[in-house]
């Protein structure tokens, strides 16, 4: 199957009609006329179930071994398709009371004999077996031990792309340099592009991702805006200078943002600017008020040590906290006019 080099999206129609092509360019040649027969009974049984493949197959797994599953006609795609299909799904072979409570069994027909025995109560052996597999069915929810693990690492070549079953789901599997690594395919991980496989390395979830060249991916430290120091005076020429970076600071992040947005090629809405501008007035006047705060509470402990020398109270007046900011948009106006390469609101 090839696809378009700038194609990004593909409809389930057009997946599927991919599909059927290939089953049908890989049809053998020269087959008797006995086995091209099957082999086209195959393929009519694969398109009945093809639309399945838009909301889920039906699988049984059975337990004796990562390739083994019940036969359905589900699983002719995978064989058609030339796919091999895997789950981690074992009894390990040391616990021997496992082994032989769930035998030979697919994961359907376990279920039933637990119900069954449950129910019958007759014999003393039976009841114990019963619960002896229920207790490894609670045992192993996760759908993979670390027997299975160890199987499934054994069993795939070096290089092998499959197909992993676990929990219902689907997952495209892969094998390098001896380490399995799943398709990394939660929605949350649409925007980062460095994040393309996961390492199927335990069976709690322990994991780490990678790149598309199986490169560990580490999370970049966000992004920190300059803190003030808390010592400089509310409308001193130092705040306004601190105010100025914080302001080239918003802008080249704004900046940064707005180029991402273009180069993923999504539409830039055009209040991008005035969200910014109304992010960093916020920020300004909280950092506005935790100083005054800060001045006040620094203020008022000096005023009542000076009361308490001379026995008397002390008033002490300030400006309201609007004239703060105020007085400082003017300021940056007048910065603005000296340097017209930044925008400052």
């Amino acid at each position: 199957v090839k696809l378009a080099p700038m194609l990004e999206m593909i409809t389930s129609e057009q997946l599927m009609t991919y599909l059927g092509e290939c089953i049908f360019e890989n049809m053998p040649q020269n087959l008797t006329e006995t086995t091209q027969a099957n082999y086209e009974q195959n393929m009519q049984d694969a398109m009945s179930v093809m639309y399945k493949l838009q909301t889920g197959l039906d699988v049984n797994v059975k337990f004796t071994g990562v390739g083994d599953f019940e036969y359905t006609p589900e699983l002719i795609v995978f064989d058609l398709l030339g796919i091999s299909l895997y789950h981690g799904w074992l009894v390990d072979p040391q616990d021997l009371d496992t082994l032989r409570a769930v035998g030979q069994c697919s994961y359907n027909q376990l279920v039933e004999n637990i119900i069954c025995l449950r129910q019958t109560q007759q014999e003393e052996e039976n009841v114990r077996q019963a619960l002896i597999a229920e207790q490894f069915l609670d045992r192993t929810a996760s759908q993979l031990t670390y027997h299975g693990l160890c199987e499934l690492s054994s069993v795939i070549k070096e290089k092998e792309l499959c197909v992993f079953f676990r929990n219902n789901h689907f997952n495209t599997l892969y094998k390098n340099n001896n380490e399995l690594f799943l398709l990394a395919t939660d929605q949350g991980f649409l925007t980062e592009s460095n994040v393309v496989w996961e390492t199927l390395s335990t069976v709690d979830g322990d994991c780490h991702f990678t790149d598309a060249t199986f490169r560990t991916y580490t999370k970049p430290a966000p992004a920190t805006t300059p803190v003030p120091d808390s010592s400089v005076p509310v409308g001193s020429p130092e705040q306004i200078d601190h105010d100025y970076q914080v302001a080239l600071f918003l802008q080249e992040e704004d900046a940064s943002l707005q180029n991402q947005a273009w180069g993923s090629g999504l539409p830039q809405e055009q209040t991008s600017y005035t969200d910014a501008d109304h992010e960093y007035a916020m920020r300004l006047q909280e950092e506005e008020n935790r100083q005054i705060a800060e001045h006040e509470r620094t203020a008022g402990v000096a005023a009542s040590d000076t009361a308490s020398q001379h026995g008397q109270g002390n008033y002490l007046g300030r400006a309201s906290p609007a004239e703060g900011p105020r007085r400082r948009v003017e300021r940056a106006e007048r910065k603005e006019k000296e340097d017209k390469s930044c925008l400052i609101l």
